[in-house]
């Protein structure tokens, strides 16, 4: 059984006052670190044999913690970066990007993102994201596990992309918590007539 672990990064100051981050590179904060220093030798308990991660500082800081406890050198893809906001976006809570710039907030709400200038849509996201999380699977060996770590809107919309989840069901899945992390298993299974696929084993494990 080949496995994917994707843990989302710790808490940063913007993620606790509400403040949204985009591709903005916000460092962790004293409880970020915590959660990374907490989750770490969970994941390194798995026997990762390679980790892959945002270049983000978030998520750069994240893995760095867990590569040190697991003996792995992390590698940094661009392509794993959390939803691009837009500019007028970064660095404000949702009263204030309203307030700010009324109109831009107006589409995003309505369900409109491509008018809103800069932000990227899902299929933007998974246009890069899938494509370098289907490369990190087929470098797996069997009973080989990675690890991924990323951002909470990327991973809730790659994750479902990733097993060929459509509609509804894609949409159901919660938040990631900081350090929160899935667990993706390619094995085969009963309930499939034994063929081999990704499935879904664990959403949102958090340490505690």
């Amino acid at each position: 059984m080949r496995r994917l672990v994707l843990l989302r990064h710790g808490r940063t100051e913007w993620n606790d006052t509400g403040r949204a981050q985009g591709h903005a590179d916000v460092p962790l904060d004293a409880t970020g670190e915590a959660q990374a220093k907490a989750v770490a030798p969970v994941l390194a308990a798995l026997s990762p044999v390679a980790l892959w991660s945002s270049d983000l500082a978030r998520a750069a800081g994240t893995a760095a913690v867990v590569a040190a406890e697991a003996g792995l050198e992390p590698v940094l893809d661009a392509r794993l970066r959390e939803f691009d906001v837009g500019p007028h976006r970064v660095g404000l809570t949702d009263e204030q990007y309203a307030a700010a710039h009324p109109e831009e907030h107006a589409a995003l709400v309505a369900g409109d993102v491509a008018a809103v200038p800069g932000r990227e849509t899902p299929d933007d996201v998974l246009a890069r994201f899938l494509p370098a999380l289907a490369a990190y699977a087929d470098t797996l060996g069997e009973d080989e596990t990675g690890v991924v770590v990323s951002h909470g809107a990327a991973l809730r919309v790659a994750v479902p992309a990733f097993l060929g989840w459509r509609g509804e069901v894609a949409e159901s899945l919660g938040v990631l918590a900081n350090c929160g992390w899935v667990v993706l298993e390619h094995s085969a299974s009963t309930w499939t007539g034994g063929i081999v696929r990704w499935r879904l084993s664990a959403w949102n494990r958090v340490v505690g």
